[in-house]
Parts: C-alpha cells; structure tokens; sequence
C-alpha cells in the first residue's frame, strides 16, 4: 500500500510507516506523478483533486484534514469511485476561539449589541451556542438547514444585515446549487447595509469579493472587518490586508486541539476504508483536550484569552510582510484551546 501525505498535517509522521510505504511532500506541489501509483492521499486545501492530476491513478481514496472541500472535484471522484473524507466539525472550537479573540479587540474600538450568524453549520453552530451562552443577541441565516432542522430559526439575508452590528460569515464555498456562496459577499450584499457594520469572515476567501468589500470599507459601510481567509490565496490583495482592522493568514481553526482533531479523523477513515485495524482510538499524543463547559463567562474569557492567544500579534505578522502568508500558515505555533 502506498499514501502520499502532505507534509504540513502535524503529528501523522510516523503513523501509517508500519503499515504502507508513506511519502510526504507538500501539499501544493503534489503532482500526477506522484499520485500514479499511490492508494491513497492524505491533503490540505493546497492540492487540487480533479481529473488533472487523478486521471489514470490508482488513488482508491481522498482524504483532506479541513472542513472545506472545494479544492476536490466531487463529481469526478464520484464517477472513478474514489472514496472522499473531509474532516468536517474538526476545528469548530478552534474558530470559536478566534471569533471570540476578534470580538475582545472590536470592543476597544466598536459598539456591537447583536450578531448575525451565515452559515451555521459545525462552525456556525459552535459559534450560535457559544454566544448566546455569553448572553450576545445572536441572529442566523442558513437556508440549507432551515430546510431540514425544524427548530432551526432562519432570518432571512437582508433582515440579518439590517438587523445585524456584526456580521460573521461560516459558510462552505458553493458555486452551483440552490445555494451558491460563490463571491455572496458582493456590491449588492453590501449595499443592503447600513454604515458602520463588522464583517467577520472566517469561512472560504471566494465567498467575499474582495473589491467589493475593500470599497465598503473606504465608504464607511464596514466599519471594521477581520479577514482569515482571502481570494487568491496566497497571493492576497495588499491594500485590504492593510486597512482590515484584522487580517490573519488562514489559521482561524489552527488550535491544536482542532489539528489533532482533523488527522484523528483522516487516520480512522483511511484505515476504516481499507478495512485495517488497530487504529480506530488513534489520537495524537500529549494534545489535551479541554474542559468542555457552558458556565464560562465572558469575563473568564477576557481574562484568559490574552495568555492563550494573541490574534493581533497574527494579525501584525501578515501586515509586515504579506508575501509571507503560507510560511506564517505552514509554521504557525499551533495555540490551546482552553474551553
């Protein structure tokens, strides 16, 4: 058996060597050759999956430790009978951590009283309980899943946006469908805004388009906006970098918890899949899981927050130099999750 792995999932070295022979490179540069003869891969959002570099292969199965899966063709995989595993939810408390640091620095600066949830889904839904546990007024738009959660309470767009102080965005990235997300955050999504309204996107770079946003802002219809993700990446638009109150290179989901959590899943699906044993209660070693809990208060987590995370020390370390992005991404010093 033979897996190519990207070389930036943490703590998977070692895992699968007594099993198959392993071969790590980094995800972008992952190539048909590569995967000809492999059974398996094991990728990030940096690998595209699609006819072009499967094509003839003997992959048999895909698995990306992230929640996103638009950089696979579905369809494709679907029609050569691939098997595909996402690592969906893997990260969900991770970016509720860092939606909560970005609330504590908004503070400083801005008056929010309710926030409007897109996209509530594992992250989404994390980010609903979480917040109205802290007592926010917290609002949520998700169509897909008012369809199918009866005690789901959907707003619609434009009532959210008006309504809303802050808006946080947690959707996948769609471009067909009913659906689409594909660049949702546009001139008309914007325009439907009163001034002075937080934008939040922590979800897929493409569901915003950057123009767009980055004339919201010098119009004073964003007042603040904290961006981890971007169109283009990692090649992202200097000049809303720049006047993003925010600006993080993808690493919302990076506590170590939640990177634990995604190669957790990639191992049990893989060997799930081809049917070997022993690694179902597979876990990385010396991650801790937190204390769940409810009881915590926003107090508690201002307090606790500046010795767990420091998301304007992220933030100043993109702005210095943005042609760094995916080294900041790649060696980013994976933070705790403390509740």
């Amino acid at each position: 058996m033979k897996i190519i792995i990207d070389s930036d999932i943490p703590y998977i070295r070692g895992v699968f060597e007594p099993i198959a022979d392993v071969i790590y490179k980094k995800g972008k540069e992952i190539n048909h050759s590569d995967v000809r003869d492999c059974d398996a891969m094991i990728i990030r959002t940096r690998t595209n999956c699609n006819a072009e570099l499967l094509d003839n292969s003997n992959v048999k199965f895909i698995g990306t430790a992230t929640i996103g899966f638009d950089h696979i063709d579905i369809k494709y995989c679907e029609s050569k009978g691939i098997k595909v595993a996402t690592a969906a939810g893997c990260n969900a408390m991770g970016v509720v951590h860092y939606i909560l640091a970005a609330l504590i620095e908004l503070k400083k600066v801005s008056h929010f009283s309710t926030i409007g949830i897109i996209g509530v889904g594992n992250v989404g839904g994390a980010l609903q309980t979480t917040l109205t546990n802290l007592g926010f007024n917290v609002i949520c738009n998700d169509p897909p899943r008012n369809e199918n959660d009866p005690n789901f309470i959907n707003i619609s767009i434009d009532e959210l946006l008006i309504k809303s102080d802050l808006i946080t965005i947690h959707t996948p990235l769609t471009r067909e469908g009913q659906y689409p997300t594909y660049e949702m955050v546009n001139d008309e999504f914007l325009g439907k805004m009163g001034k002075g309204k937080i934008l939040i996107n922590a979800s897929r770079g493409e569901v915003v388009k950057d123009d767009a946003l980055l004339s919201a802002i010098e119009n004073g219809i964003i007042s603040q906006a904290v961006i981890d993700v971007w169109q283009g990446e990692p090649n992202i638009n200097s000049n809303l970098c720049e006047k993003a109150f925010i600006s993080t290179p993808h690493i919302a989901g990076y506590s170590m918890q939640g990177k634990a959590n995604g190669t957790a899943m990639m191992v049990k699906a893989l060997t799930e899949y081809f049917e070997i044993k022993g690694y179902n209660d597979w876990y990385p070693q010396n991650v801790v899981m937190p204390n769940k809990s409810s009881e915590i208060s926003l107090q508690e987590i201002e307090d606790k927050m500046p010795i767990c995370y420091d998301i304007k020390a992220d933030c100043q370390s993109l702005k210095n130099d943005i042609s760094q992005f995916e080294e900041l991404r790649n060696n980013y010093n994976y933070r705790n999750e403390f509740f």
